[in-house]
């Protein structure tokens, strides 16, 4: 059975990782800076970001870039699906394209890997076959945690559903990505935060129609927590050790820490 790095180190030379962001880019900054903290501590980082990528010509990525001197690249993906006559992204068949321009631009960058750092757009082929196994991503739940043999909490409202399904603890965790959203090998995952909701209040209550908006400020507060507890932690934590080599896989589909099999 055949066993392969997710990345092999080059000497002298940092891992070249692009970060692709949506939004507030805090899981971003998070990898920035301990790139930074690891040339202060060791005097070099394995890892370093080379560019950023944002699909959200609003995004906070034009900050991000200036405030650390990153080049930054911006494809708009509502501009985008606007000149072709829609009015959101939802329709996937045009998605192919647009990552295939993704691409392009990525071309002269010289690329190793992408972590996709609040990255609100779903990956397809033309990105997946390039960077093939060397995407990652954070997701806010333990994608350890099966149901019926299918995944639990996948999805966008995965913070919600281990909410409402009685969940003592919440953690995140990185894992490659594939086609499958939320589905591909799972690297790391965090310590976990305690789940609090208010007392005498039923998970039954909270899941009525009544209750909606409590129940949305209760997964705000929880999604908040674990970003700062889970993704901030693990997801820097787990570029380095991918630039360090650390991480491998076999033709199955299991990971290795230090040789170590996981999961």
């Amino acid at each position: 059975m055949s066993i392969q790095s997710i990345y092999t180190p080059r000497k002298d030379k940092p891992m070249r990782a692009a970060g692709f962001m949506s939004g507030s880019g805090t899981n971003l900054i998070k990898i920035i800076e301990w790139a930074k903290q690891l040339e202060l501590e060791k005097g070099k980082s394995p890892y370093e970001i080379v560019l950023i990528f944002t699909d959200n010509k609003n995004s906070n990525a034009k900050a991000i870039s200036e405030k650390f001197n990153i080049p930054l690249e911006t494809f708009d993906i509502l501009d985008f699906y606007r000149s072709k006559g829609y009015s959101d992204k939802k329709d996937l068949s045009h998605r192919g394209e647009f990552d295939s321009k993704i691409v392009k631009i990525l071309g002269k960058y010289n690329i190793d890997l992408i972590a996709l750092a609040g990255y609100m757009s779903i990956v397809t082929q033309p990105l997946l076959d390039v960077f093939n196994g060397r995407i990652i991503n954070v997701h806010p739940a333990d994608l350890s945690v099966k149901k019926g043999g299918k995944r639990k909490y996948t999805g966008g409202n995965a913070v919600r559903d281990a909410i409402l399904a009685g969940e003592k603890e919440l953690r995140s965790t990185t894992h490659i990505v594939r086609d499958k959203v939320d589905y591909g090998e799972i690297l790391l995952i965090s310590e976990g935060i305690s789940v609090n909701i208010p007392d005498k209040l039923s998970l039954k209550e909270l899941s009525t129609i009544e209750k909606k908006s409590l129940l949305q400020e209760i997964v705000n507060r929880h999604q908040s927590r674990l970003k700062e507890n889970g993704d901030w932690k693990i997801f820097p934590l787990t570029l380095q050790y991918i630039a360090e080599g650390r991480f491998t896989i076999d033709t199955e589909g299991n990971v290795y820490f230090d040789n170590n099999k996981l999961h």
